[in-house]
C-alpha cells in the first residue's frame, strides 16, 4: 500500500496556501489526510498524531504554520518521519518570523523548510521523499519534469519566434 502524506496546519487559515500541498499531492496520486492541530493550544494532540504518523501508514507530514510557526518542530520532536516545514506569511514580518522559527531547529531534530507559502514544493519534496521506494511516484515525477521541460521550451520558442517578428 502506498504510503500516506499528513498535512497539518495550525489554522484553518492557513487551508488556502496548503491547498496547493494537497492538490500535488492528489495530482500524482500520494494519499493525503490533512489537520488542524496547533503546537501550542492543542500539543497532546499534535504528539500523538507525530508519534502514531509511521504505524499509520504516513511517509512524510508537511507542517503549516505562520507567526511562532512552531508546528513543524513540534511534530519532529515527536517522529523519525520526514518533516516539511512550510512557514506562512502573515501580517506579521511578512512570514519572516515563521521561516526563521521553521528553519532554525537544534541539531538532531531536523525539518526540512520550503520558502515561505511554498506548499507546492512541500508536496513535491514529500512525494520526492517517498519515490526512494515508490517506482510509481517516481515515474509520475519524471513526467510532471519533463512536462516543465516542454512548457519552458514551447515558451522560449515563442518568445523568439516573436522577437523575429519585431526585427523585420
Amino acid at each position: 500500500m502506498a504510503k500516506k502524506v499528513a498535512v497539518i496546519m495550525g489554522s484553518d487559515s492557513d487551508f488556502d496556501v496548503v491547498s496547493a500541498a494537497i492538490d500535488t499531492l492528489r495530482e500524482l496520486g500520494i494519499p493525503v489526510e490533512a489537520r488542524i492541530l496547533s503546537a501550542h493550544r492543542t500539543p497532546e494532540e499534535a504528539r500523538k498524531l507525530a508519534r502514531t504518523a509511521r504505524g499509520a501508514g504516513f511517509g512524510a507530514i508537511i507542517a503549516a504554520a505562520g507567526k511562532a510557526a512552531h508546528l513543524a518542530g513540534a511534530l519532529a520532536a515527536e517522529t523519525t518521519l520526514p518533516v516539511i516545514g512550510i512557514p506562512v506569511k502573515s501580517s506579521t514580518l511578512d512570514g519572516l518570523d515563521a521561516l526563521l522559527s521553521t528553519v532554525q531547529m537544534p541539531s538532531g531534530i531536523p525539518v526540512a523548510t520550503v520558502a515561505i507559502n511554498g506548499a507546492k514544493n512541500a508536496a513535491l519534496l514529500a512525494a520526492q521523499i517517498l519515490s526512494v521506494e515508490d517506482g510509481e511516484i517516481a515515474a509520475k515525477l519524471d513526467e510532471m519534469r519533463r512536462e516543465m521541460t516542454r512548457e519552458v521550451l514551447e515558451k522560449d520558442r515563442a518568445l523568439r519566434e516573436r522577437m523575429n517578428r519585431e526585427d523585420d
